[in-house]
């Protein structure tokens, strides 16, 4: 029984009013997106999810497939896969590269025993687009993670003593002229790859889980803003065309999640922004890049790009732009500033691409939370709503055990999964707004000009070092 009765705010007032975010080249390629099916009248399910990406449409797959009976409805504001998972860059890793972090908050074993589990994550997403027909142009090249300046050698030293005292080694170092080749650029001077990691079309993979979803019995309601919830014994739903009730909720809404009181100062949402080129393939190749790695420098304005499978080249950079208020607003829909980030470091990163025409750009949100992992949990003074947020930018195989973990907890299931380390963790908050805003941007602002000092070879000022270190998951010199 949920402890006392709250009103609690899922969008703010201002983001009722919010047009959807612009589609993004994974989303056009797939198709672009499918009819949507909004609350007309009541009803009661079982389980609702309020979020229809990756983490809520896994959460839904998962409760199926343990209770098949269970009456599910996912409610999205937009549609499915409009958000982050239709907008992210398309690379599956593990958690290896945040070992540090899974230390501090589980310990030696548990610690591992997620590592693992991610990287199973990674083979398991495959099997499901296998057994289900999804073609999402999953590609095995593995991670190369990459230093491009030289404040960036060894940036990966901790990650890879850690995972030497597990006994438990997933990456491989690579040798400075087999990075050059690998990447097919001049500016990659060392390297290590996680061979285990792949890339897909982030968008075919959640429009296939939408399809099976709704294929296995899960209602799916789109274009369906959540407004309020009401918690009890049954929590209330309110949405602007209808409510609806559930025994349990789950809260998927990735940064959209700013908004909700109990849980806005976990995250601060983010910018990432990508462009996609004209099909480069044979200009890549010449330069020796023949694979499918996914490649990220170690900047903290992290630079993330990969290959598509029509032989375009996708080059992402989180540019840390935040917006007032933490507000989900054009700053997360095609930010241009941000664009042009991201298209003068892919010019930088590839000279042979100077004249090489730019045909998609977009921007998405990141749940940014302190250490880089997500918080899952109940919401304080209920017992029925769940959430799971803070996926940080690397969320596609992590949603995977995020699912597994909200259905644990939706079903009250007593098992390694509601009992994890991630579940109801206390990780460090982020200041209230306005305070947020205002101090986040003078240390992006910092965190610009010190990696634009470094790039041009100057040595970077004292105080923008010192405000640098301070960036959420910050962990270069």
């Amino acid at each position: 029984m949920a402890k006392h009765t709250q009103h609690i705010q899922v969008l703010s007032r201002q983001q009722r009013c919010d047009p959807p975010l612009p589609l993004s080249f994974w989303m056009e390629e797939a198709g672009g997106l499918p009819a949507a099916t909004r609350i007309g009248t009541s009803g009661h399910f079982d389980h609702i999810i309020i979020g229809g990406g990756f983490v809520g449409l896994w959460t839904a797959l998962h409760i199926k497939r343990r209770q098949p009976e269970a009456s599910i409805a996912v409610i999205e504001r937009y549609r499915c896969g409009a958000g982050a998972s239709g907008r992210n860059g398309g690379s599956v890793m593990s958690w290896w590269s945040e070992i540090g972090g899974l230390l501090a908050i589980g310990g030696r074993e548990e610690a591992t025993r997620l590592a693992h589990a991610s990287q199973d994550a990674i083979e398991a997403i495959e099997s499901f687009c296998l057994e289900h027909g999804i073609d999402a142009q999953l590609a095995r090249g593995g991670w190369l993670w990459s230093a491009t300046l030289e404040d960036h050698r060894d940036a990966w030293a901790a990650v890879l003593a850690d995972c030497d005292r597990l006994g438990h080694m997933p990456f491989t170092l690579l040798s400075p002229q087999d990075v050059a080749v690998r990447t097919g650029s001049p500016v990659h001077l060392q390297g290590i790859l996680e061979p285990g990691a792949v890339t897909l079309q982030p968008a075919r993979l959640v429009l296939g889980m939408r399809r099976v979803a709704l294929e296995q019995g899960v209602t799916i309601f789109e274009d369906t803003p959540v407004t309020h919830l009401q918690s009890g014994r049954t929590v209330q739903v309110h949405t602007e065309h209808g409510v609806v009730t559930g025994d349990t909720v789950v809260l998927a809404t990735n940064a959209w999640a700013a908004a909700i009181p109990g849980l806005s100062r976990l995250i601060v949402p983010v910018n990432s922004s990508i462009v996609v080129t004209e099909p480069v393939s044979d200009l890549l190749q010449a330069s020796g890049w023949t694979g499918d790695e996914a490649i990220n420098d170690s900047q903290t304005m992290v630079n993330y790009y990969r290959k598509t499978s029509g032989g375009r080249l996708a080059f992402g950079k989180g540019t840390g732009a935040l917006s007032r208020g933490s507000h989900i607003d054009g700053t997360f829909g095609r930010h241009e500033p941000s664009l042009r980030l991201a298209e003068a470091d892919l010019r930088r990163t590839y000279p042979q691409l100077a004249q090489t025409r730019i045909t998609h750009g977009w921007s998405g949100p990141i749940d940014r939370t302190h250490d880089n992992l997500p918080v899952l949990g109940t919401l304080p003074g209920t017992d029925n709503i769940h959430y799971g947020i803070g996926w940080s930018g690397h969320g596609v195989a992590p949603s995977y055990l995020g699912g597994q973990i909200l259905a644990s907890l939706a079903l009250r299931q007593r098992d390694e999964w509601s009992e994890c380390a991630l579940v109801n963790r206390v990780p460090r908050r982020f200041p209230p707004e306005p305070l947020r805003s205002f101090g986040g941007n003078v240390i992006r602002n910092a965190v610009c000009r010190r990696e634009a000092a470094r790039v041009a070879g100057r040595t970077p000022s004292r105080l923008d070092t010192l405000l640098a270190r301070l960036a959420p998951g910050a962990n270069h010199p």
